[in-house]
């Protein structure tokens, strides 16, 4: 056999392949990734129900040219989820504690395919009685979303940390959907 028609096709074989090799790796979201991956919230970087991820920072690129700076490096954030729940109503939530850079916040990604507009209220609960609280309009639809607390300084470890989202309808009633924790078990674990 010809080795230069082998080291071609060797070639044309590794471009083909770069492609599928950064669709396996996933979305990057610039380092906002909660280093997980799958799952119902895979656009949002999602998948298990681990209690405790850590982000694993952004790299920069090397260069060919020493005096040409890559893209700035990304700080570490780690996060505390609860387990993915979903209600028989339509509505799918995952709520996490994130620590990073001495600050703290609460994030729920959900998805609400119940054909109707709902309310979250995400609720961030702290040491000392700390409590930060945000309302999330939720719009009726197939697409995942985010519910975020502003960022708040540290005042304790991660551990001291929780966090609440409760879905309902926006009427008089009120009726609760579902509520999801950072620290709530998973449904096998009770």
């Amino acid at each position: 056999m010809n080795l230069r028609l082998i080291g071609i096709g060797a070639g044309v074989l590794i471009i083909l392949s770069l492609p599928l090799a950064g669709a396996i790796a996933g979305p990057d979201f610039a380092g906002q990734d909660d280093g997980k991956g799958g799952g119902v919230f895979s656009a949002l970087g999602l998948s298990d129900s681990s209690r405790t991820s850590p982000v694993a920072p952004a790299r920069s690129a090397p260069t060919a040219d020493p005096q040409q700076p890559g893209p700035a490096e990304q700080p570490r954030t780690d996060s505390s989820c609860g387990p993915e729940l979903s209600s028989p109503h339509g509505v799918e939530a995952q709520t996490c504690v994130l620590v990073g850079e001495g600050r703290t916040w609460g994030r729920s990604y959900y998805r609400n395919t119940s054909g109707r507009t709902l309310d979250a209220v995400l609720t961030m609960m702290g040491p000392a009685g700390r409590t930060v609280q945000i309302r999330c309009a939720v719009g009726a639809g197939d697409q995942p979303g985010l519910c975020e607390t502003p960022k708040e300084a540290s005042a304790g470890g991660p551990e001291s940390y929780s966090a609440v989202a409760e879905f309902a309808v926006p009427d008089d009633e009120g009726e609760l959907l579902l509520r999801s924790g950072s620290n709530s078990p998973a449904p096998g674990d009770r």
